[in-house]
């Protein structure tokens, strides 16, 4: 079983930053491809950002390309997303997934360990 822990939401306004990070117990985390996905009210979960074991793959939707970097640090078992020039339109529970086959899927369904979620709210 892996645990995945997320912390860093909050509250900023329109153009500002946020970092999140998602812990990870387990010896397997260097194997596993991690993704973060977000869901706003009303709103299915929906992919943000996707990174495989090593970190040499990176996948983004459309709609954060260029603002927000995936990135992962196997030795401390954290996988973390910096937001850059947040809309109000990010605001939404952001979570962390982890896939134990180490793939990387823009639909929710086919990953294993999921995290409780963190809020993010941007203002305008």
């Amino acid at each position: 079983q892996v645990q995945l822990v997320e912390s860093g939401g909050g509250s900023v306004q329109a153009g500002g930053s946020l970092r999140l990070s998602c812990v990870a117990s387990g010896r397997t985390f260097s194997r596993y491809g991690m993704g973060w996905f977000r869901q706003a009210p009303g709103k299915e979960r929906e992919f943000v950002a996707g990174i495989n074991y090593s970190s040499y793959y990176t996948f983004y939707a459309n709609s954060v390309k260029g603002r927000f970097t995936i990135s992962r640090d196997n030795a401390v078992n954290t996988v973390y997303l910096h937001m850059n020039s947040l809309k109000p339109e990010d605001t939404a529970v952001y979570y962390c997934a982890a896939d134990s086959t180490g793939s990387i899927q823009r639909t929710s369904v086919t990953w294993d360990y999921w995290g409780q979620g963190t809020q993010v709210t941007v203002s305008s």
